[in-house]
């Protein structure tokens, strides 16, 4: 059994406890899932690791908190949303999956950084609740963006589909059929 101790420039160390507690090797205190949570929201790096084994528990413990936060309001994943994601479990493509969202993901994140960038000349009007109220998803407005954004995607990955097909039909299966071209509407 390894332990791991606590360098300068290191991850913040978490040890997770047979009993379940958390303990912030940094602060020595015990800390909750909501500590956790803050700490991922001020973009803290951390690690979680079972102090018996040494065994990475970063994972579990973020699953952890997006089922209570899931649980807790509204949520940010439909049920048909997570069926689509288990049906990838064991699938062949589960790791383009995986990259897929992860990018699709950082995508959204640049996207909200450029916006916070660009209100910061706003004044009062860059309030988070200001912002909640412009970004609400129900907003026709930010479903068009978000529209055009997931058309793009689904655009690029049309095209990926067409440049494979040259090679090898590996995604044949997917429901995307190719748009039509300026060309072949004429």
């Amino acid at each position: 059994m390894a332990t791991r101790a606590k360098k300068a420039g290191a991850d913040r160390l978490i040890k997770k406890y047979p009993n379940r507690r958390l303990y912030d090797t940094q602060t020595s205190t015990y800390v909750t899932l909501s500590d956790i949570k803050n700490l991922v929201m001020s973009g803290e790096v951390f690690s979680v690791v079972d102090a018996k084994t040494d065994d990475d528990l970063t994972r579990n413990i973020l699953l952890q908190i997006i089922l209570e936060e899931e649980a807790g309001g509204a949520p940010v994943f439909s049920t048909q949303m997570l069926s689509q994601i288990i049906r990838f479990y064991g699938n062949s493509m589960q790791g383009l999956m995986g990259t897929y969202l992860e990018k699709t993901m950082q995508s959204f994140v640049d996207i909200h950084n450029k916006l916070g960038d660009q209100s910061k000349g706003m004044g009062a009007g860059s309030s988070p609740e200001a912002w909640a109220k412009m970004l609400n998803l129900q907003n026709p407005l930010m479903q068009g963006l978000m529209g055009n954004y997931m058309d793009q995607s689904k655009e690029l990955f049309v095209k990926m589909q067409e440049q494979m097909q040259g090679s090898q039909n590996l995604f044949g299966g997917f429901p995307f059929t190719p748009q039509p071209t300026n060309t072949e509407k004429e």
